[in-house]
């Protein structure tokens, strides 16, 4: 498995996750790339079961990434969801990354979590054109 194919299995995750709505003031963020413009970044991205040296785990604990929406809310979003099989695959291919680069998992996931974030925004997106930042022209209500 190539760095790319990682990138490739983790966008196509991550963007599954959407629409994602904030539970306190009801924002609703349509796409990834509407995520990623919209709230702020918090810190390193946590790869639990990595971290904690469970490469195959049975029952994972999973990998989280944090940001603040703009009302101050504390977002996630997740490895939950990700059939085992692929997580494993993608486990043992950072496992054996991490001794190659010299990295710890937090410093190869901040990195994946670095580029793809590069590619979604460099990506032309037409829904998302001409929204603001603020929550002006994405509804409240979450529809």
């Amino acid at each position: 498995m190539t760095e790319s194919e990682v990138i490739r299995i983790m966008r196509k995750h991550l963007e599954g996750l959407f629409p994602k709505v904030c539970p306190n003031c009801h924002r609703r963020f349509a796409t990834l790339r509407d995520y990623l413009l919209i709230t702020e970044q918090l810190g390193s991205a946590m790869p639990y079961d990595a971290d904690m040296g469970n490469w195959n785990p049975v029952e994972p604990v999973g990998t989280l990434t944090f940001a603040n929406c703009l009302c101050g809310t504390t977002l996630t979003l997740s490895s939950e969801g990700m059939p085992i099989l692929r997580l494993w695959s993608l486990l043992n291919w950072a496992r054996t990354e991490t001794k190659k680069r010299r990295m710890t998992p937090q410093e190869l996931l901040n990195h994946l979590r670095s580029e793809i974030n590069k590619q979604v925004l460099a990506a032309p997106n037409l829904e998302t054109k001409g929204r603001r930042r603020g929550n002006e022209d994405i509804p409240k209500s979450g529809k």
